[in-house]
């Protein structure tokens, strides 16, 4: 996260990627490539199913005990990640996951 701001939207923050900033809402829970397929590929109305969202969930967590095993993952890194992992895969967050199909 770069900055707070209020200029384009009333409560945004801007983020940075390889192509550049875009603003991103600040209650967002995603970064610039995220906000790009919103502002550019919002076709439809179906959702990625929440079976795909879980079963990321499940791999990133699996990837995250592996690494902090293998001592490439600090702890705190590796708290964080399984700690949302596990918040996902009980079914909370379901809202920040909007991408479509």
């Amino acid at each position: 996260m770069d900055a707070i701001s209020t200029s384009k939207e009333q409560y945004s923050r801007k983020e940075t990627d390889s192509i550049g900033a875009v603003e991103v809402p600040s209650t967002a829970l995603w970064g610039a490539q995220m906000q790009r397929s919103l502002d550019h590929f919002c076709i439809g109305q179906d959702l990625i199913p929440r079976e795909m969202i879980a079963a990321y969930a499940t791999l990133k967590k699996a990837a995250a005990n592996a690494n902090h095993a293998g001592k490439r993952l600090d702890d705190q890194p590796h708290k964080l990640i399984v700690q949302v992992c596990d918040e996902i895969l009980a079914g909370n967050l379901q809202d920040v996951f909007p991408p479509h199909v």
